[in-house]
């Protein structure tokens, strides 16, 4: 753990921090306004996010925790591209009702023009908000970022939040980190906050204590009826709190009886929710605790908030929601405690300010848990990157037989046929690049290497010649031997994941749509429809046609070889068969002139 100034940690100054919070709070209740902007500094433009005070704007649609896919609807679908898994292909589950409310916002002409403004006159924008505004700001900040990206603009945005709800799933944190962006997003919480805690709780056990919850923020600390109910509301927000704490522990330590766990999850769903970004404790102390491991987080926002008397329940946590500004006033001066290396923390207490957030040894043991995964995640990339060299010299051993075979019987037909003792070589090699990436691929599917892995440019152009180079010969290898016959077509029953993930990691990475990527597979749409063709079954013209075209731009881009168009080619066997199905545009007509002896017309 160090110890130093907040504001050259997380790259905002503490004047502007206390100026957020300032703001948050002033305009937390403006009901009438989702949004104010705020230009009086010269520092930086505030877009401030009001709170919402209704349960139905903090639990909307028919899911138990109010949750929905990122993807539930196209406007999401494009307002958020970044928020999925881009190898496993899964999108973000986020807050519906926060998301609803921000979709108000952006559909506004007003709130495009701040921040377009904000942007062409070079200041950096922090959005912020308290309670569910410090949601909503979390939605914009992810627009903002999505718009920015392609323009590497995203340096200028902050979120700094206080006392806000969890916004989305663990994808939403996965997401935040491949893209670089968890740094952007600050959120302060004081230790016995309850409502950081609230989404943590399913709607049905908690929405008559949370009305009354609500109604005493609005009110300003005033309701007869909360001392009486504040009770249950806490004990049934902190033991959902509990369940999903000490369901993630067990996974974290790998517990033998993870399985028993699992199957209790079956019968009761734990909430969806969880950390994302950098998160400040306020450990009400008059200290400040950094943490940016989200399995980290989670942990402490159960073992922090313990209160010992029910009396104390209004006191320290429903009221500690109402006052940041104190609390950072007289926190943000002190020196800051950052928790990293969380494996080696003593699991005992060593008089740090961790102490005020996790008191017993089960607490401490979770954190060093959760940092143990951070670590074996970077151990498992130093595995596979030790493997580089391997992999790059079995690369070599196929891009010579790929030349060998060029100008003769072509890369695709040779492997096929297996007819000489370098397309045996050739195949060893297949098979040893094939395990490598299987094994990178199960690690993958596992969130078992860091989250930044799939973004990265190296791995994105290791995986996209890789993909290039072997998979033509695994489509070769499969209708070889048949298996289409058995399996069904190589694409819909063949296809290993060690190629889908990095064409994925292409398309995301160039902006492209699903399936644009498909060079590396156009072989298997030749032998299906070459097997159509020759059995007198009737081609699809689309699909001929638009066949004939992809593999035309392809090899004129490079990224397929030219011995497609070799006189024994499949493909050629397949233009054979076509009849009135060939194209006679100039793309294709000049390469099959230029490649072929057979005529084009």
């Amino acid at each position: 753990m160090d110890s130093g100034t907040l504001g050259k940690k997380i790259g905002i100054s503490e004047e502007l921090i206390k100026k957020s919070c300032t703001l948050s709070l002033s305009y937390r209740f403006y009901n009438e306004l989702l949004f104010h902007v705020d230009n009086s500094s010269s520092d930086a433009v505030f877009i401030v996010f009001t709170g919402s005070w209704m349960v139905k704007e903090w639990f909307s649609g028919d899911q138990a925790f109010g949750e929905t896919r990122i993807d539930s609807k196209d406007w999401s679908k494009k307002a958020f591209p970044s928020m999925r898994s881009i190898g496993n292909d899964d999108v973000a589950i986020v807050n519906q009702a926060f998301l609803k409310r921000f979709e108000l916002v952006s559909k506004g002409s007003e709130f495009v023009e701040k921040v377009t403004s904000a942007v062409d006159g070079k200041k950096p924008i922090i959005f912020t908000g308290h309670s569910s505004g410090g949601a909503v700001a979390v939605l914009a900040t992810i627009w903002f970022l999505e718009r920015q990206s392609s323009e590497a603009n995203t340096g200028t945005a902050k979120c700094v939040t206080f006392g806000a709800p969890l916004v989305g799933d663990y994808i939403v944190s996965h997401a935040l980190k491949r893209e670089k962006w968890s740094k952007h997003f600050i959120h302060f919480v004081k230790r016995y906050d309850i409502v950081p805690r609230i989404l943590l709780a399913p709607r049905s056990s908690i929405q008559q204590e949370l009305e009354h919850v609500l109604r005493y923020y609005t009110a300003n600390g005033h309701h007869d009826q909360l001392e009486s109910i504040a009770p249950d509301f806490y004990e049934k927000v902190m033991r959902s709190t509990s369940f999903l704490a000490s369901h993630a522990a067990e996974k974290l330590k790998r517990n033998t009886d993870y399985s028993l766990l699992e199957t209790i999850t079956n019968f009761t769903k734990p909430s969806p929710y969880r950390p994302s970004g950098t998160y400040i404790f306020c450990t009400g102390t008059g200290k400040l605790v950094h943490l940016d491991n989200p399995e980290a987080v989670l942990q402490l926002l159960f073992f922090s908030c313990q209160v010992s008397h029910k009396n104390e329940i209004i006191r320290s946590c429903i009221n500690a929601h109402l006052d940041y500004a104190t609390e950072l006033e007289r926190s943000l001066e002190e020196n800051v405690v950052y928790v990293d290396r969380l494996e080696k923390l003593p699991p005992a207490s060593d008089g740090s300010a961790l102490d005020d957030l996790a008191q017993n040894a089960r607490g401490r043991l979770c954190l060093r848990a959760a940092g143990a995964l951070e670590k074996q995640k970077q151990e498992n990339q130093q595995q596979i990157i030790g493997k580089k060299a391997t992999m790059e010299k079995e690369m070599k051993v196929l891009e010579e037989y790929r030349t060998f075979n060029a100008q003769k019987v072509g890369y695709y037909d040779a492997f096929k046929k297996q007819n000489e003792e370098r397309d045996f070589a050739a195949n060893v090699s297949r098979l040893e690049l094939a395990g490598i990436w299987d094994e990178i691929i199960e690690m993958l599917k596992g969130y078992c290497l860091p989250d930044e892995f799939e973004g990265e440019d190296s791995w994105i152009e290791l995986g996209t010649k890789f993909r290039r180079l072997v998979e033509p010969l695994d489509i070769a290898n499969y209708y070889r031997h048949a298996k289409n016959e058995d399996s069904g077509a190589y694409m819909i029953k063949g296809r290993p994941r060690r190629y889908r993930y990095p064409q994925r990691w292409l398309e995301k990475k160039k902006g492209w749509e699903s399936g644009a990527c498909g060079e590396s597979c156009f072989w298997a749409e030749v032998e299906e429809l070459l097997k159509l063709a020759s059995n007198d079954g009737e081609v699809n013209e689309t699909r001929a046609k638009e066949l004939q075209e992809r593999i035309a731009k392809w090899v004129e881009q490079g990224v397929a070889g030219k011995d497609v168009f070799l006189e024994d080619s499949t493909f050629l066997k397949l233009w054979e068969e076509l009849g009135r199905l060939k194209l006679q545009q100039e793309s294709i007509h000049t390469l099959m002139t230029k490649f072929t002896k057979l005529s084009v017309s």
